[in-house]
């Protein structure tokens, strides 16, 4: 299977080769879509290239030859991971490491996506970078232990991305089940009392390919700007969702308490994260999550026409 995706040369000719990895998932997807000119992309699904497994990291590293990796595989089922957890370290933990590995070997840059899971939500201010982590589940563990693998072999060379609520046009998410669940249902019920970021996988892309081309290493934030609930989150979806003709009629949505909605994976109730320095190091103009969301649908409504 040829998995090269698209070369767009620089007016110089200057090129950076790039391996992307689980091509299908949010953030692959948006990285395919917004590939910068200058760079020769080659993307891979999770079934074509299982990063957990070390001789396939190494042999692609040797195939392809990049000199940049964007990691977009992970284990993502947040609840799944409590009774799978040998799955979701052996992609998060040990792929991320094999990755480093084969990096260091190979010069190649790598770019590492994580997640505001790390934390426990003990604080009332947005996380830093450098605040103290403490996974309360199986999930943010097993990428904490990834982000500190990655860190002991590959520090010189890579940027690890914390990002949270993640969602897309493409794929499965958060946004696209409400819009489901709306069309549906007379009313829903949504937790109000745990606190966060939306995050557009298409503004994270693009501060992905923003630091595959700088020169910081370390630990960074990125989300949308502003903060809000997940009750917030499906208000704001729905009000777009109206006013773009992609819901017909309006339902009730009731705030409820987290505790009224048991899950196998304890949740921070407060994963805000501080994005300051990304803003500032990859000159990027923030977009308020609502603004980001509206587009989305409107990419959404046009996909589905």
């Amino acid at each position: 299977m040829n998995n090269k995706l698209i070369a767009r040369r620089s007016p110089t000719g200057a090129q950076m080769k790039v391996l992307i990895t689980g091509k299908n998932g949010q953030l692959g997807y948006e990285l395919q879509q917004t590939v910068p000119v200058g760079a020769e992309v080659y993307a891979y699904a999770s079934s074509e290239l299982d990063i957990s497994d070390e001789q396939a990291v190494q042999e692609i590293m040797q195939t392809i030859k990049p000199n940049i990796v964007i990691n977009a595989a992970a284990y993502t089922a947040v609840d799944n991971a409590e009774s799978n957890e040998e799955a979701a370290y052996a992609v998060n933990a040990k792929g991320a490491e094999y990755l480093a590995l084969a990096c260091k070997e190979n010069n190649a840059r790598l770019i590492h996506v994580s997640t505001d899971f790390v934390f426990d939500a003990t604080k009332n201010t947005p996380y830093e970078s450098n605040d103290k982590t403490n996974p309360l589940g199986v999930y943010g563990a097993s990428k904490l232990a990834g982000c500190k693998a990655i860190n002991d072999h590959h520090a010189e060379n890579s940027v690890i991305i914390r990002t949270s609520w993640v969602y897309s046009s493409h794929g499965n998410n958060f946004v696209k089940t409400m819009l489901r669940l709306m069309a549906e249902r007379p009313e829903l019920g949504v937790v109000s009392d745990q606190i966060g970021s939306p995050t557009w996988a298409k503004g994270l892309a693009v501060a992905c390919w923003g630091f595959a081309q700088n020169k910081v290493n370390g630990i960074y934030h990125y989300s949308d700007l502003g903060v809000a609930s997940w009750y917030d989150f499906a208000v704001a979806i729905q009000n777009l969702a109206l006013a773009n003709n992609l819901l017909e009629n309006q339902i009730e949505i009731k705030p409820i308490k987290a505790a009224a909605y048991p899950t196998p994976a304890k949740r921070p109730a407060y994963s805000v994260m501080n994005t300051d320095s990304t803003y500032e190091i990859l000159n990027l103009q923030g977009k308020h999550w609502q603004a980001a969301l509206n587009e989305m649908l409107i990419e959404l409504k046009k996909t589905d026409a």
